[in-house]
């Protein structure tokens, strides 16, 4: 497929998924806040380091976004050298950004009325999951929209899937960071109670995962959680900004998430620790450090 690609946002997620869509022939524009990442990206890969998102987005047919939070959207979309100023008519945006799903539904009727397509999509499966091009996408928005980015999401999509209208993706999202947290404090639970109990965690891991207890977590993160290695991936700094979008929107409507609300403070107890760039699995060192 010919087309060209705008991509805002070159962090650990991006800069892999902006270089998968390089190596498969999509013409590149991309741009970051920190020109000499985009300037690196440039290097590695085929394509254009633009200095400013008008120029990365004015003739771009799809525009995909990787950004940090809800605030880092509200930048890039609006004002003069914005994407909804900038970008034509026509132009589909695909937003892999983890945010709340009240401004995904915002986004999408600004983008609508100025004539531009708009999906949230979100992904699951960290930087391992961009860099390997195994990523899991939650997409909200128009069926038309989500078969027209297909050629897009299949360059570092191992599934992806359309879950509703504007802000689904973004829910479904919440719902994946919820399990994720109770299942981390779970492992973290059990796995210091076997050190306690004297027991080789490797034997144990090796049994319990081949029964009711297995999980993705268990079969890719209890080992170096054993040997307090926290340096894969999906940061605790990110994870608490991700699960204050969860009990906020459970407030909105009425769900019930008590684990979810301890697992965030638990969390914070990580933070306390200078534990705020360790990954989630990192809720182990917290027992640990209350032995």
């Amino acid at each position: 497929m010919t087309a060209t690609v705008a991509f805002i946002g070159l962090g650990v997620m991006g800069f892999p998924m902006a270089g998968h869509l390089s190596a498969a022939g999509f013409t590149m524009q991309v741009y970051n806040r920190n020109r000499t990442r985009a300037l690196e990206w440039a290097e590695r890969y085929e394509g254009t380091a633009c200095a400013t998102i008008a120029d990365a987005v004015k003739d771009a047919d799809f525009i995909l976004t990787c950004v940090g939070a809800d605030p880092d959207l509200t930048s890039i979309f609006k004002g003069s050298d914005g994407i909804i100023a900038n970008a034509r008519a026509g132009a589909l945006v695909i937003d892999h950004t983890t945010a709340s799903a009240t401004i995904a539904e915002q986004l999408a009727r600004d983008c609508e009325e100025h004539g531009i397509g708009f999906m949230d999509a979100p992904v699951s499966g960290g930087q391992a999951g961009a860099e390997n091009g195994q990523l899991t996408i939650m997409c909200g928005g128009h069926r038309g929209h989500f078969e027209q980015a297909q050629p897009i999401l299949a360059c570092y999509a191992r599934a992806k899937n359309l879950m509703g209208t504007a802000g689904a993706g973004q829910k479904t999202k919440m719902v994946n960071q919820i399990a994720i947290a109770g299942l981390l404090q779970g492992l973290s639970e059990a796995l210091n109670f076997a050190e306690h109990a004297g027991l080789n965690i490797e034997k144990v891991v090796d049994v319990i995962s081949k029964g009711a207890a297995q999980s993705w977590q268990m079969e890719n993160r209890s080992g170096t959680m054993a040997r307090g290695e926290f340096e894969h991936g999906f940061a605790v700094d990110w994870m608490r900004k991700d699960l204050a979008i969860c009990l906020n929107e459970a407030r909105k409507n009425g769900a019930s998430l008590p684990v979810t609300a301890v697992v965030d403070q638990f969390y914070a107890d990580i933070q306390a620790m200078g534990g705020r760039r360790w990954d989630t699995s990192s809720l182990i060192e917290r027992l640990r450090d209350r032995k």
